[in-house]
This record gives C-alpha cells, structure tokens and sequence, in this order.
C-alpha cells in the first residue's frame, strides 16, 4: 500500500478521531432536541407554550439526525468488527432507542390532528420518551463499554454475546445514563432560553441550570468511580499497530485505574475532563444569568469534554471484553482495510464539509426567536 498518502497506523487514528468527532456532533446538534423533548411536559404549561417548543426543534431535528446516520455508517465500514459485536450485543437497547425516536416525528405529526387536550397530552409525553429514553440509553451504552461488554469471537471471529438487556443496567451504567441525559438537558435548555421569551425561556433557565449543575456533580462523581472504584483493561503483549486486524492477536488483563493510565502518560488529555466539568459549571452560570450564546457554547464544550473523556480514557480500546478480555476490540485491530480507510477518508473529505455548509445554512435561515406570535403567521407550523 505505499501508494496511499498516510500509512496504516495514521489512517486508524485518523477514523478513530473521525468517529469521535461525528459522535461528538451527534451530541450537540441532536442533544438540543433530545433537551427540548424532555423538557417539553415541564418547560411549557399551555398548548401554544408546547407549541412553541415543538416548532423550535421542528425545522431541523431530521437535519441533525444525519449524524447518528454518519456516526452508524462509519462504525459499519471503518470499524466492521466493532459494528458486529456492539450492534449484535447492544440489539433490544438500540431497538429501544429507534423506537423512542420514531415517537419524535410521529408525535409531531400527530398531535395538533386532534384539539382534544388529552389526545395533545399524551403525544407530549410521547415526545419526552422520545427525547429522555434516547439519551439515557446512548449514556447506559457508554458506561457498560468502560465496565466491559461480555462477548467473545470465535476462530472466524464471529462475535457472540453472553449478557442480556437488564444486564446492562448496572449502577455505574446508569450514572452514565444520567450524565448524558443531563447534558442534553442543559444543551436544550440553553437552546430555548436563547430562542424563546416569557416564562418558557424563565423554566428553561431554571431546569436547565439544575441539569448542568447536576451533570457536573455526576461527571465528577463518575471520574472518581473510573479512577478508584473501577477496573479497566490493559494490552499487555506487543501490539503490530500497522498489521492486518485481528482481536485475537494480543493478550489483555483487567487492571485497577486503567482508564485513567493515559491521563499520567499524556497529561495533555486532562484538557478533555477539565472541559466538561468547567463547560457544564459555565452552562449553570450562564443560564442563572439569562445568558444567550455563551450558554449554548458552554453546554457545547461540556458534550465535548465529557465525550471526549470517555474515548480518552478507552484508547486504545473501542470495546472491551469482560468475558474474554483477549478478544477485546482496540483501534488497532477491529479496522477496516488500509485501502478501504483511505477511500472512505477521501469521501468524507468531500461530504462532511458539505453536511457542516448544509447545517449552518439551515440554522440561519431559521434563527431568530419562537414565540406565539410567530407560529400563528406560520401556516406550515406544528
């Protein structure tokens, strides 16, 4: 392969960075509707209050999805082995999550066919199990990787899965499920407290610095549980970063601290944890102070610290094994193809700026603030 540009160790880092950053963007454009949807039964009291939050996210919640589209593309052809073990094992939690974001559009659709309030009341809780279940869930998924996952491969290296769904729900998965919950909170909340007016954007403020305030306490709570109360895992042979991918080529052992190893060898790192407890301490400051843009870009670096930590704290895994730690799936080999890398890198070198050109064109053409006012002139409105 040295007719392609970067060799096969940069190109595995390079879409393990790549990964990260479309997950990253899934959290940040997709959290706000996520935050907005949960929020909705208690932020707003009245059917045009409701309203006004449906139309807020209306515009361009299917927009974002295309990151969770991107996110689920590039695990699938860049990380094959990855897809199969964590798409096999995580089935019934991601069936859940599918399920929970099929209430969001037909909510939408639904709920202003009929005036009767209990009809429109019950597609509003629709829509927060649409916004709340699809949060807590992905945060869920994200605490069992740094637990471990219990599958194997076999000497094809089929993976098989040994847990089940309630297995997933382990305390510390769970205080996983509640930090990404509460980011998204605070990032819808920033969201409509910069968009809206009255007393939605004054509960928006309120709920929405409890969540950032909250998110901070269990982001630190959580380190704290990685760092002293956790094991992690460890490669312990010689890993050939530029060879063939093969899980099970490599030796590894569980190890108290291990996810917090990488912090001490490259302290640079700790910029990642600093980010999202500093980021969700500012989303509480800045929406205690009524404060716009700055909130928004608060909770926004928040999502990116807290992300961040967790593929920070994992490298090189990207899924361990609890049941059998030596076919754990690390960056090193749960690739793709050199060739195949460099194809997709090309491609996404030509699509991912159009998606970001995309994506600011549409936030322009529909910024400026929801209020009653403006869905009453909006015939197309929800």
């Amino acid at each position: 392969m040295t007719h392609i540009p970067l060799d096969y160790e940069t190109m595995r880092l390079v879409w393990w960075a790549l990964l990260g950053i479309l997950l990253i963007g899934f959290a940040i454009m997709d959290g706000y509707d996520l935050g907005v949807g949960t929020l909705l039964p208690f932020v707003a009291r009245t059917d045009e209050e409701r309203r006004i939050l449906i139309n807020l996210v209306g515009p361009t919640w299917e927009g974002n999805q295309v990151w969770l589209i991107l996110g689920g593309g590039a695990i699938f052809a860049a990380w094959p082995a990855l897809y199969a073990a964590s798409f096999s094992g995580f089935y019934l939690a991601m069936i859940a999550i599918l399920a929970a974001l099929i209430l969001r559009p037909v909510g939408f659709k639904f709920r202003g066919k009929v005036k009767d309030p209990r009809w429109r009341e019950t597609w509003d809780w629709a829509l927060f199990v649409g916004g709340f279940v699809p949060a807590l869930i992905a945060g869920v998924a994200v605490g069992n990787v740094l637990l471990g996952v219990p599958f194997g491969l076999d000497a094809t290296l089929r993976p098989s899965y040994s847990g089940n769904f309630f297995g997933l729900l382990s305390p510390f998965a769970l205080l996983a499920g509640l930090v990404s919950v509460g980011m998204c909170v605070a990032q819808g909340a920033g969201v409509i407290a910069a968009r809206c007016d009255g007393p939605v954007a004054a509960r928006a403020r309120r709920y929405g610095a409890t969540a950032a305030l909250l998110t901070a306490a269990l982001f630190a709570l959580g380190g704290l549980w990685v760092a002293f109360g956790l094991e992690g895992y460890v490669v312990t042979s010689v890993q050939d970063v530029a060879a063939p991918s093969n899980p099970l080529a490599k030796t590894v052992a569980r190890e108290a601290g291990a996810w917090v190893a990488n912090y001490g060898r490259h302290p640079w790192m700790l910029i990642a944890p600093a980010l999202g407890l500093s980021g969700s301490l500012a989303g509480f400051v800045g929406l205690r102070l009524g404060l716009k843009v700055p909130t928004i870009l608060a909770t926004s670096a928040a999502i990116f610290g807290i992300i961040s930590t967790a593929g920070l704290s994992l490298f090189p895994f990207l899924l361990p094994s609890s049941s059998a730690p030596d076919a754990s799936l690390t960056v090193w080999d749960a690739s793709s193809s050199h060739l195949t890398l460099f194809v997709m890198l090309i491609a996404t070198a030509v699509f991912l700026p159009l998606i970001l050109l995309y994506t600011t064109w549409v936030y322009r053409v529909m910024r400026g603030p929801v209020t009653g006012a403006s869905i009453g002139r909006n015939p197309n409105a929800y």
